[in-house]
């Protein structure tokens, strides 16, 4: 008997897959851990298993986007009547389509000057606070729905920070006549839209607050220097950071932590996502049981991962599971930032570059080599003084970097 081959849940993310190319067609005989195609989730391009044996009697979708649990294919023996199938799944599209309200559609807007526009009344301006108009600029809120509590009516920062935007506002988009000689419009692949989403959902749900404490590095660099003196693959900073932040983390468990709505979960392993720069964003390969790891452990596990993350072959376990993340940015020149927190994440530290500048030391103005780190909470799960501990012990392991090579 035929099955359909649906499109997998990929990841814990996914929503829906790209196929990108079919490396089997119509006809073809399929074995079980043949790769039948190519298909693009929100976090890597994954080879599509057969896990039948069969035909490939049919092909649903050529290329382009499909839903999880869409039909991409139907495989069984030659010559079997399909039309059933390719009926029955008709029917359930049909049946969906139906179902969905007709006020979720929104119409393609032609040109963003024809769309209503609410306007003050024509004698006073909207009576704000500039912060309060930078808030509502920021959450698409508009003033003139606000009655505002401040004297005389004016809109005050509280008043916009109790309101929360409606989810089923449509989102004016400017039409392709807005577009200027020479510009191009670039289709969003799936990793592009799931690092809108997340990080998105995870500005505007968790409370961010950012401590940012500088390091003296100079023992670092010397530990660095005699550690690369006895071997060929190198040491980076990098790699003295994530083992520092791990070490970190077992002094300080109560960072290592994920809230989870009605509860939060302490968690007993720490895996730390290491941020990748790729050509289409970003992803985020995880070192599991980072604590447990020596530094040449994790330099090599960073390297692996990372060239296999610019390549898009990581494995989805390989991307799943953190528990805290790190993002450097020293390598740019960009002393010091702040990141969006990595959901399930409680914290992201975000690392500068390391500058040399004027330091006191023994009541002596001299050069010292130092880097600022910039920790983002989630203020729901972590409050300062716990964050304050963490920084503090992170910072005392890598200005004592002897630790990281026990």
């Amino acid at each position: 008997m035929a099955d359909i081959i649906k499109m997998p849940r990929l990841s814990d993310t996914m929503q829906e897959g790209v196929i990108r190319v079919w490396h089997k067609k119509v006809g073809d005989k399929i074995a079980p851990g043949d790769v039948m195609a190519e298909v693009e989730t929100d976090k890597a391009t994954m080879d599509l298993e057969a896990f039948q044996e069969g035909v490939l009697l049919h092909i649903a979708v050529q290329q382009g986007v499909v839903p999880v649990d869409g039909m991409i294919a139907i495989i069984g023996q030659a010559g079997e009547d399909i039309s059933g199938l390719l009926s029955g799944q008709d029917s359930k599209n049909k049946a969906v389509a139906e179902k969905e309200p007709t006020s979720a559609k929104q119409e393609p807007v032609d040109n963003i000057q024809d769309l209503p526009k609410a306007e003050a009344p024509a004698d006073q301006r909207i009576k704000a606070s500039p912060l309060a108009k930078s808030i509502a600029k920021e959450k698409g809120i508009d003033l003139n729905q606000i009655h505002g509590s401040g004297d005389h009516g004016r809109i005050v920062k509280k008043d916009v920070e109790e309101i929360k935007p409606s989810a089923s506002a449509p989102i004016v988009q400017a039409s392709s006549s807005y577009n200027k000689s020479g510009d191009t419009d670039i289709e969003l692949s799936q990793m592009r839209k799931a690092i809108a989403r997340r990080l998105s959902e995870s500005k505007n749900a968790a409370p961010h607050f950012y401590l940012t404490s500088e390091v003296d590095m100079d023992q670092a660099v010397i530990a660095r220097t005699q550690l690369n003196g006895m071997q060929e693959t190198k040491i980076s900073f990098n790699d003295m950071i994530v083992k520092a932040v791990a070490m970190a983390l077992r002094k300080n468990p109560l960072v290592n932590v994920s809230w989870m709505g009605e509860k939060m979960v302490i968690h007993h392993d720490i895996h730390i996502g290491v941020a990748v720069a790729v050509e289409e964003g970003l992803i985020v390969p995880v070192i599991r049981n980072t604590d447990q790891k020596s530094l040449l452990q994790i330099r090599d596990e960073i390297n692996d991962k990372a060239e296999r993350a610019k390549t898009r072959k990581l494995q989805l376990e390989e991307m799943q599971g953190n528990t805290f993340t790190i993002s450097n940015l020293g390598m740019y020149d960009v002393d010091q930032f702040t990141a969006i927190i990595n959901p399930p994440d409680a914290c992201i530290l975000a690392v500068g570059s390391i500058v040399k500048k004027p330091a006191v030391k023994a009541d002596q103005i001299i050069v010292s080599n130092r880097m600022r780190l910039t920790l983002s909470c989630d203020h729901r799960a972590v409050d300062g003084a716990l964050g304050a501990k963490f920084l503090q012990s992170l910072k005392q392991i890598l200005e004592n970097p002897i630790s990281l090579a026990l």
